[in-house]
């Protein structure tokens, strides 16, 4: 495996914008111990694992990163449009945890 590269800890706090919850992330976090964030439109992989590690202070096995396109809205007559947003599903080693209850 290749040398952990460093990334600006300042740029890595803004990564991670929030927790996604819904009844299919908390089913994921159950069944395949993963943790779904809302991430920002330009964050890559190596960039989401860093952030995950510094600041919940867990170790990261793998992050899977998916586009999610805006919902078109009406408003009217009028047709509106959401903006799209990127979500990172967050796998981690066996027997770490993140608990979102205890953190706030």
């Amino acid at each position: 495996m290749n040398a952990p590269v460093k990334y600006n800890s300042e740029r890595l706090m803004t990564v991670l914008l929030a927790p996604v919850v819904s009844e299919k992330a908390t089913f994921i976090a159950d069944k395949h111990e993963q943790v779904i964030f809302r991430v920002m439109q330009d964050a890559t992989k190596p960039e989401v694992k860093a952030a995950v590690e510094l600041m919940f202070k867990v170790q990261v096995e793998s992050v899977q990163i998916s586009n999610v396109k805006g919902k078109e809205k009406r408003f009217g007559r009028f047709m509106g449009r959401r903006r799209n947003w990127k979500k990172a599903y967050v796998c981690l080693k066996p027997g770490q945890q993140i608990n979102f209850a205890a953190e706030a």
